[in-house]
């Protein structure tokens, strides 16, 4: 299925109808949709899943052999143009989900892993109020010209901010770094840490979908 100028893979639940709550996961960099697909037996009954293609070959910036969204620049700095390209194309898969769902979605829980995660926080604090939460999975918050951390921009959302404390690739600096921006703007935000490094565990699962089902039943 194509979503918007994007490839998305959406996993429908057995029976779906108009209100049904929509968790959008973008995967990190050197990899696809498919890396995210075994967390959709996580998800509660009545989820649909839609799991996007980033719109770049990650190798044409030595990122292995998948796909990225965007060229990473250091620190908490993703690449202005291809960041802010990629942007749009989320945009569009927001913009365009009655559409291409076929029904009207409930509420709209945004996320990803490592890039996917940065995406999200962008997307989010680009357009207050638009997506009922996030999910960071190990991601950072961008410093980017079209991103801003205020009062504002956080309003309406809530955040969930999972990071291993011995990441290798995002450090937990970064994290410690990006969520004080969230709390000082007053976001809300549950921060959660774990034993691990740039990965997902399942103690990160099991509350990150704890916090996803209260997100949902506020909205």
């Amino acid at each position: 299925m194509t979503t918007g100028h994007a490839e998305a893979r959406v996993l429908d639940p057995a029976h779906v109808t108009d209100g049904a709550p929509v968790v959008i996961l973008m995967h990190g960099r050197g990899a696809d949709p498919s890396d995210l697909v075994s967390l959709r037996r996580w998800l509660p009954d009545g989820y649909t899943l839609i799991l996007p293609k980033a719109p770049f070959a990650a190798a044409e910036w030595g990122y292995g052999p998948g796909r990225a969204w965007y060229r990473y620049e250091g620190d908490d700095r993703p690449g202005v143009e291809t960041f802010r390209s990629a942007q749009k194309i989320v945009d569009g898969i927001l913009d365009d989900l009655p559409t291409r769902l076929g029904y009207q979605p409930g509420p709209v829980v945004l996320g990803g892993f490592s890039q996917g995660g940065t995406m999200s926080m962008g997307w989010a604090l680009r357009r207050p109020g638009s997506v009922a939460g996030v999910l960071n999975f190990s991601g950072f918050l961008p410093r980017h010209p079209d991103v801003s951390v205020t009062p504002a921009n956080v309003r309406g959302t809530s955040f969930f901010w999972g990071h291993g404390l011995h990441d290798p690739a995002i450090p937990h600096q970064l994290a410690r770094r990006g969520r004080g921006s969230l709390v000082d703007a007053g976001a809300d935000l549950e921060a959660r840490d774990y034993p691990i490094g740039h990965a997902i565990s399942p103690d990160e699962i099991r509350d990150a979908v704890a916090w996803l089902e209260r997100v949902v039943s506020e909205a």
